[in-house]
């Protein structure tokens, strides 16, 4: 007769389905795990026996064969050691077959028979609320899974304490939601001198999810500034919370199963590999444009990436997911994020300054700016010069909002658009906007639409241009409290457009 126990296998961020079938049969001594495992999954069979052996279990002088359906679905990960226990523990009769078949588990086993935590518990809990299971995961995943609420987490320490429970000996409570993590604060606008404009395009860029470029010398403050966006964005939502920490459990980057609030902001070296950046390797694992979903992906020396990693931000920042393909994997990962970035205006970083450039200029700007594609250039919603702060500027005392009111007029803008777009599950914030539903509510006065015209004919704006411009105006009108789009608004959105962009005034 054959016991069965139930887990999972991740693709991505969905968990799919594992039946873990397991035999003793009359033959000749043996152990054999079969179904497509890797070689984690293969050395199992070695933490079950040691583990089932701490615990005076001794397996019997049969022919043990656990089968992981379906067998053409590729097993990875040691998570698959505590539901091959159990299935082998109820083809052995020590623990019921009806309870375990109940239950959804995953977790490592140790030598002692101890239960180590596993990426993923997140998701599991979220397959097994599906399937109407309750979870069995180990007591270092049992806070981060019980965020699910839809279901009941049981989470022993041990494969003794869940044997316990299985037989009724000592049953356990159920497992609690671990901590919400607000913001933690710490780093004020107002420590940054100067640099007003810099600062407006960062209130713009966080209400309405605008992706931002920052050209400036070395020590102007861009990295300052950019470090400084978290303390002036909303807190995740609920939903948003859930699918962001869905991706960060699979990466193992939740602690002690608390969930943030906080949204994430992930700054790669500019020496990351596209396998970083986009997602890959083995098992197809999220990267950094994954990891910042909902929040945001600072990239300091944007020119210094390899041009291959920059091209393939382009399709991502427009759909707002990534498919990795690799030849034994294809999953596909949410990365709506809002990108920074931030650069020198040449190798040297001081072309503005005609005492400190190189001979070479204006050249070495025009080819160090160039290594960032038109295409990918044109993504950006606001474009700014940060310009250096004079020794004057910084004996000043500190000017401008603290980041708490700007925080405030952010979340008030946010809190338009989420009334705005309250109906439609494409669009969450006004960056999300296209096609007829930015018709529908961007909507132009008569003298902010001809304002609009004739920039679109006097630079050449593409139609990618002409609608990010449309959104940021929209965005400037939500943090004025208006309901439509008047030419001063539109003006301000021109102006972070076409910042350094070309030379020639704006029309008037």
């Amino acid at each position: 007769m054959v016991a069965r126990a139930y887990t999972v296998a991740f693709e991505g961020i969905e968990a799919r389905p594992v039946e873990v079938q397991c035999a003793v049969a009359p033959g000749l001594p043996a152990f054999a795990i079969v179904g497509l495992p890797d070689k984690a999954v293969s050395e199992a069979r070695e933490r079950v026996r040691a583990a089932l052996s701490s615990l005076s279990i001794a397996l019997p002088s049969r022919r043990i064969t656990v089968n992981l359906s379906p067998a053409d679905l590729p097993k990875e990960g040691s998570h698959f050691d505590l539901p091959i226990a159990l299935a082998l523990l109820a083809a052995l009769e020590i623990v019921p077959r009806e309870d375990v078949e109940r239950s959804l588990a995953l977790g490592e086993l140790s030598l002692d028979g101890s239960l180590v935590a596993v990426s993923g518990a997140l998701p599991a809990a979220m397959a097994a609320a599906e399937q109407d299971r309750m979870l069995f995961c180990p007591a270092g995943c049992g806070a981060e899974a019980a965020w699910v609420g839809a279901t009941q987490v049981i989470a022993p320490p041990t494969l003794a304490a869940a044997i316990q429970h299985f037989t009724g000996q000592a049953p356990l409570a159920a497992a609690e939601p671990g901590e919400v993590r607000g913001h933690e604060g710490g780093r004020d606008l107002r420590d940054v001198k100067g640099q007003e404009r810099a600062k407006r395009a960062l209130e713009i860029a966080a209400a309405g999810r605008h992706h931002l470029l920052m050209i400036g010398t070395p020590g102007s403050g861009k990295s300052m500034l950019a470090a400084r966006l978290p303390g002036i964005l909303p807190p995740l939502s609920a939903e948003e919370a859930l699918e962001t920490s869905m991706i960060h459990s699979l990466s193992g980057l939740l602690d002690e199963g608390g969930i943030s609030r906080e949204r994430p902001f992930r700054e790669p070296h500019h020496t990351a590999s596209m396998a970083a950046i986009v997602g890959g390797g083995k098992g197809a694992k999220p990267g950094e444009i994954s990891l910042a979903h909902n929040g945001v992906l600072f990239m300091d020396e944007f020119p210094e990436f390899p041009r291959a990693v920059l091209e393939t931000l382009r399709q991502p920042i427009e759909t707002g997911e990534v498919v990795v393909s690799r030849a034994n994997a294809h999953v596909r990962y949410p990365c709506r994020f809002m990108l920074v970035a931030a650069a020198n205006p040449c190798r040297c970083g001081y072309l503005s300054d005609p005492s400190r450039a190189c001979a070479r200029a204006p050249h070495c700007g025009d080819e160090y700016i160039g290594r960032i594609s038109g295409p990918l250039m044109d993504r950006f919603d606001l474009r700014i010069e940060v310009p250096p702060v004079t020794f004057g500027d910084l004996d000043l005392p500190a000017s401008g909002d603290p980041s708490a009111c700007v925080a405030a007029r952010v979340a008030a803008a946010r809190a338009r658009q989420h009334a705005r777009y309250s109906d439609l599950a494409a669009a969450r914030v006004n960056a999300d906007a296209q096609g007829a539903v930015l018709e529908r509510v961007a909507v132009l006065e008569r003298d902010a639409r001809e304002l609009l015209m004739r920039v679109a004919e006097r630079f050449g704006l593409s139609a990618r241009a002409y609608h990010r411009t449309l959104r940021v105006a929209r965005t400037i009108a939500d943090l004025a409290h208006a309901d439509s789009i008047a030419r001063e608004h539109v003006a301000e959105a021109v102006s972070f457009r076409l910042a350094g962009a070309v030379a020639g005034p704006v029309p008037a």
